[in-house]
């Protein structure tokens, strides 16, 4: 007797002719692809879409920086001359740069009455300061007016990812107009370092930043008011990496079956039960008649 190998057939085909179609079981049908359809475009959807997970970890992520940090900063002082601004870098290994120029701009504002002050610079990795005052002018006015607006203060690369909101630019809009004009302003920074890793594996190294403010009154050992726009920063040791990432193939495949699988199942249990139900009633409605 030769093998028959359709023996192995798990999904064995009723005949036609041995099967009922029902109105019920239309509407059920149509039901049914109809959900299905509409959670498969959404895991499509999610497939196609990139995820971005973060992470926390305690290292120094950029490495071959040299132990230093990119720095932008964008200020404008619209009562104070531009050839009384100048910025002052301080750091606990010993820097005291005075009247820093490298990469730096002035631009007169309100007819040369103010300046604003347009810089990039680097800082070391170790707590320190960098201030906006007139210390390093050739000499000190009798009143100045340290009223400003940051514009920007970003430490590192740019990050502009949709999916990562961070405080790469906190301080960005502070108006400080309305102060005192003879007041300094501290602005005391915790720096945490951020990577981002594209797809294609590439990382961008950037700072997200927490700030508190002060603002007071300085008298030089001269008794002179002195006021100067403060940043002084520390480091977290805790780096944050945001991680772009697609769905598996495979997980992605494994869900679209289970939708699939599941919702037929349902709608099949479903579909059973409203058809016995069904069958049960018309018995009942023909023994009444009977």
């Amino acid at each position: 007797m030769p093998f028959d190998f359709r023996r192995f057939d798990i999904y064995r085909k009723v005949p036609k002719d041995l099967t009922q179609p029902t109105y019920t079981g239309a509407i059920i049908s149509v039901c049914c692809c109809l959900f299905i359809l509409f959670l498969f475009l959404s895991e499509l959807t999610g497939f196609i879409t990139t995820e971005v997970v973060n992470e926390l970890y305690v290292d120094d992520p950029d490495k071959d920086s040299g132990g230093k940090i990119d720095v932008t900063l964008n200020v404008s002082l619209p009562n104070l001359h531009c050839e009384l601004v100048g910025l002052d870098i301080q750091d606990e290994m010993g820097r005291h740069e005075v009247g820093h120029i490298d990469n730096s701009m002035k631009i007169p504002l309100n007819n040369g009455a103010g300046c604003r002050f347009e810089g990039q610079f680097s800082i070391n990795k170790v707590p320190g300061n960098f201030h906006v005052s007139t210390h390093s002018a050739t000499a000190q006015p009798q009143n100045p007016d340290m009223t400003h607006v940051i514009h920007k203060l970003s430490f590192g690369d740019t990050l502009q990812v949709q999916n990562v909101h961070g405080a790469f630019n906190a301080l960005g809009g502070a108006d400080r107009l309305t102060s005192n004009p003879l007041a300094s302003h501290d602005y005391i920074l915790k720096i945490v370092p951020t990577v981002y890793e594209d797809m294609s594996g590439k990382q961008r190294y950037s700072y997200q930043y927490t700030v508190a403010n002060k603002e007071y009154v300085a008298y030089s050992h001269t008794g002179r008011i002195i006021p100067a726009i403060w940043f002084r920063y520390d480091l977290s040791p805790i780096t944050v990496k945001y991680t772009e990432r697609r769905q598996p193939l495979y997980r992605f495949i494994t869900t679209i079956c289970a939708i699939i699988g599941g919702t037929f199942t349902v709608a099949g249990i479903l579909d059973s039960c409203i058809f016995t139900a069904s069958e049960a009633w018309k018995k009942i409605q023909l023994g009444k008649i009977h």
